[in-house]
This record gives structure tokens, C-alpha cells and sequence, in this order.
């Protein structure tokens, strides 16, 4: 009987022919390649992040802290390499990006769809953020099924209920009864403040990188750009885990 794994190489398993065939720049310019890598390296990143965050939501559901705070750590860690990815692309000078950005047409990172999907997760409800996508779009339905799920916090909510915690009164009340016990749940809430602190990291050195960039231009594709990025910056995705610390 041949073995139909036998023929399986580090080149196939990876699918490496699709991955490195995917950087197909529209210029001859030299750093062209370096924006689509970093770019295409984001959306791999998102893809693992909504999947150990769709994992996280189980563990918590299950009232499951090993595993909770584990995922946590590691949601934590690709957070750091996300931001450290900035330091890469700010690498390229706005001369430089100038050389070709007029190649990418309407094409923008305000079209991402994983990361819209990611933002629904963590628990935006506007329906503004998938409003621009066509009917009937995968990416639409997506984001739009993400949005009617549970988010994060209310994840977070059913953990704390597992645990014996009345989650249906006062939420600080409650949020101070977990600080107090000083157990596996006041870890997972500080994990929970370490990724939204990580979130608002990588969205502040996101604006900067794009005022150094191209300065309060028109964004690409259309959007208003740093204007628009920096109405995002210091919003909390759990807003009562910081209000709860002016009463600890």
C-alpha cells in the first residue's frame, strides 16, 4: 500500500508555491514588495488571532482558566510582533511610499474584513463597519455574523457565572469581588486589560506610522486617513475592567 503522506514536503505542507507567489507588485519600485509583505503578513496574523480568540471564547464558556490564560498569553504575544511590524514598515521613508502608492487605486486597509471581524469579536456593534461591503458579500456575512455572537467580555461574563460569580447585578460590584478573591478570574481580567492596552498600542503606532507617512492626506482609497485613525485611539474594548481600578 503506498503511503499517501509520503510525498508530503516542507514546500507542500506550507503551500509554499500560493505564499510566495502571492506578492505581485504593480510598479518596479523596490519597496512596493516590502508593503505587500507587511501588509499580507497582518492578515496572516488577524486569521490566528480570530482563531485562538474563537478557541478563548470556548475555554472561557467552559469556565476553563488554564487554557483561558494560556490562549490569553498568546493572543498577547502576536500582539507584540503585530506592533513590532511598524518598526519594519516605518523603515520606508514617504518618498518611498510615494514611488508607488498611486498603484494601489482604491485599495485601502480600511477594507480588511478580518480585522472588522476581529473588531466585532472584541465588541464593536456598529453596523457601520460592514455597511460598505456589497450584499451578500462572504465578507459582509462574515462580519456581520460576528457581531450577532457573543463578544469577548460577555465571554468573559459566562466565565465569571461558571466560577460562582452573579454577573446579572452592579458590574463593578462584581468586578471588584473578582479582584478581591485574587483567583484564576482576577488573572484572566488582568489578561483581558494586557490585550486591550495591546490593541490601543498597535492602533496608536498604527496612526503615527501613517502621519509620518503621508501626514494628514486623503487616505488610501479615499479614506480620511489619520483623521479617521486617530478618532480610534484610546477607546477601551472593556471599559468597565478600567473604571473598576479607581475603586481597588
Amino acid at each position: 500500500m503506498t503511503d499517501e503522506h509520503a510525498s508530503l514536503t516542507y514546500t507542500s505542507y506550507l503551500a509554499l508555491d500560493e505564499v510566495l507567489g502571492a506578492q505581485r507588485p504593480r510598479s518596479a519600485e523596490h519597496d512596493e514588495m516590502l508593503f505587500i509583505v507587511i501588509h499580507q503578513v497582518y492578515e496572516l496574523w488577524f486569521k490566528q488571532m480570530l482563531h485562538e480568540l474563537a478557541y478563548l471564547q470556548d475555554k472561557l464558556a467552559a469556565g476553563d482558566t488554564p487554557h483561558a490564560t494560556r490562549t490569553l498569553r498568546r493572543v498577547l504575544t502576536i500582539l507584540k510582533v503585530v506592533v513590532a511590524q511598524i518598526d519594519v514598515l516605518e523603515t520606508m521613508t514617504p518618498t518611498q511610499f510615494t514611488s508607488f502608492r498611486t498603484r494601489l487605486d482604491a485599495a485601502s486597509g480600511f477594507q480588511s474584513a478580518q480585522f472588522r471581524e476581529l473588531e466585532a469579536l472584541l465588541g464593536r456593534r456598529d453596523p457601520g463597519a460592514f455597511e460598505h461591503y456589497p450584499e451578500g458579500s462572504a465578507a459582509r456575512e462574515r462580519i456581520a455574523a460576528a457581531m450577532a455572537r457573543p463578544s469577548l467580555y460577555d465571554s468573559f461574563l459566562a466565565y465569571l457565572s461558571a466560577h460562582g460569580y452573579d454577573v446579572t447585578g452592579d458590574q463593578r460590584k462584581l468586578l471588584l469581588s473578582v479582584y478581591a478573591d485574587d483567583a484564576g478570574p482576577a488573572t484572566v481580567a488582568e489578561h483581558l486589560v494586557d490585550l486591550d492596552e495591546g490593541v490601543q498600542e498597535w492602533r496608536y503606532r498604527h496612526v503615527k506610522m501613517v502621519e509620518r507617512t503621508i501626514g494628514d492626506k486623503t487616505g488610501t482609497g479615499g479614506s480620511s486617513g489619520a483623521k479617521y485613525l486617530r478618532g480610534t485611539l484610546f477607546q477601551p474594548l472593556f471599559p468597565e475592567l478600567w473604571a473598576v481600578r479607581a475603586d481597588l
